[in-house]
């Protein structure tokens, strides 16, 4: 995939999330997250679903459950389960040609940079969910915010008033550097940890 122009904000999504998934200690797939209404298995099934949507949206076919109802698909290994999406997403954009105008997508055709991009929001926002209800030190980065902010201020306050998949948007605090931005403009408290116990 880092070989498509264009898309390379995709791999880093894909790497940060696996990263996060791979070190999620295993008493902490019920613990809250930042998704006040999911657990980290909760929100892991359906950033899988996600992804998986972005791949079949190119090669044809339906994911396995409704992202918003995903199907538990954890009995396994988690992160074996997550591979298995995340290579075929990344073959799936692997094989789409350089110049590709407009790419399939399940918001819709898109321009290549900003379906990736899309995809990408999705995988680091969770990714990070997933991060910080575990207590692990694994920041969204500036490089990959700043890669995925164009999707973000295309679509996401469509998809907020049109589907409520967002909270609405933090205040950015002065300070704020450009993950911490981003995660507000999501919805998101930058600095959110799990309620104590």
């Amino acid at each position: 995939m880092e070989h498509t122009p264009g898309i390379e904000v995709l791999t880093w999504a894909h790497a940060y999330l696996a990263e996060v998934v791979a070190a999620v200690p295993e008493p902490a797939w019920g613990a809250p997250t930042p998704c006040t209404e999911w657990t980290v298995r909760q929100v892991l099934n359906h950033a899988r679903i996600d992804q998986q949507a972005y791949g079949l949206a190119i090669t044809g076919g339906r994911p396995d459950s409704d992202p918003f109802h995903p199907a538990d698909a954890l009995d396994g290994d988690p992160a074996a389960e997550l591979d298995k999406v995340l290579r075929a997403v990344a073959d799936a954009y692997a094989g789409l040609p350089a110049d590709a105008e407009q790419v399939p997508t399940p918001l819709g055709p898109m321009p290549l940079p900003l379906a990736a991009a899309t995809a990408a929001m999705d995988a680091a926002v969770h990714a990070w969910d997933i991060a910080v209800a575990t207590g692990q030190s694994r920041p969204l980065t500036g490089e990959l915010a700043e890669g995925i902010r164009p999707a973000a201020e295309r679509l996401v306050d469509h998809l907020r008033d049109a589907y409520q998949v967002f909270a609405p948007a933090r205040e950015c605090a002065p300070g704020y550097d450009r993950a911490e931005a981003l995660l507000a403009f999501l919805g998101r408290d930058p600095h959110w940890s799990p309620p104590a116990s």
